[in-house]
């Protein structure tokens, strides 16, 4: 087969590509030509608008390092990562809904205990967190394991950060307790913009967007016999919430960050400052590929 033109190089395309031998690679693959046809037959690009797409994706994969990935950055604005969250994870009553993880998730997060302080003695306003975990039926998990992290009060992670800081802040991984409750001290979290110094901010400056997201805290919790939970809690008013620019926002995550005065405080700690409070109690959601949790 030769000689092929805009008509006939799809087909032709495809006839290759079926002859995978996994038949999920093949369903992929044939999607893949399928839409990726369609796609360059309805805009008809230039070759100067060709060559700059895939300049376009050299310089995504070139800005992707162990801090920092670009390509989810991508995903993200596009609302792909969102779409792909939604198809994977539908929420049953008692669960708590899910959304992105965001490009600054780190594997190593520290290990603390349950009341610490994981600020890093960053400079912001007080927060404290208590919580709980349980299963979609109520029950609550003991031991469950809880990452979190956020942003500082100007709005940056810990990871762009670490040749002014040193080491990992606002971040770790707690444990539940036997009641499936937990609480930490940090600081409150501000709005900030993704990383827009690369090719996904010259993306959202060519669309007219903006590269902010509102308020959050991040968390990951996970337990045996349930699907893993990556979510955020988003502070009630931010300017943003109905501008994420990864579309991450549910209106069952938004959370009143409440200011209280110095005194007692949730937790039993005495705060000598005023400080933030958020409670948020989490639904796993149960993992049918393993069964139910005993």
């Amino acid at each position: 087969m030769r000689n092929f033109n805009e008509h006939t190089i799809t087909d032709a395309v495809l006839a290759r590509v079926g002859g995978a031998g996994d038949p999920r690679v093949r369903e992929i693959s044939e999607a893949l030509v399928r839409h990726l046809h369609a796609f360059v037959r309805e805009v008809r690009p230039t070759q100067k608008e060709w060559e700059y797409g895939i300049d376009f994706l050299t310089r995504t994969g070139q800005m992707c390092d162990d801090k920092r990935q670009e390509f989810i950055l991508l995903s993200d604005t596009l609302g792909v990562s969102m779409l792909v969250d939604a198809i994977n994870h539908p929420v049953p009553e008692g669960a708590t809904e899910t959304t992105v993880l965001g490009p600054f998730f780190v594997q190593a997060a520290p290990e603390k205990q349950v009341g610490d302080d994981i600020s890093g003695g960053m400079k912001g306003d007080p927060l404290l967190v208590t919580g709980s975990v349980s299963a979609d039926d109520g029950r609550p998990l003991a031991g469950a394991v809880i990452d979190v992290w956020h942003s500082d009060e100007d709005g940056y992670y810990d990871v762009q950060q670490l040749d002014k800081i040193g080491d990992l802040s606002m971040r770790a991984r707690f444990h539940a307790d036997a009641d499936g409750r937990f609480h930490f001290w940090s600081i409150k979290p501000a709005a900030y913009p993704i990383p827009h110094d690369g090719p996904v901010g010259d993306m959202l400056e060519a669309q007219g967007r903006h590269p902010w997201r509102p308020a959050h805290v991040h968390f990951m919790i996970s337990a045996p016999g349930f699907e893993q939970l990556v979510t955020h809690v988003f502070v009630a008013g931010d300017k943003y919430l109905d501008s994420d620019v990864v579309f991450g926002v549910k209106d069952s995550l938004i959370r009143e960050f409440l200011q209280r005065s110095p005194g007692r405080a949730p937790d039993g700690r005495t705060a000598e400052q005023p400080y933030f409070y958020l409670h948020y109690d989490f639904g796993l959601k149960h993992d049918a590929r393993r069964g139910m949790a005993a």
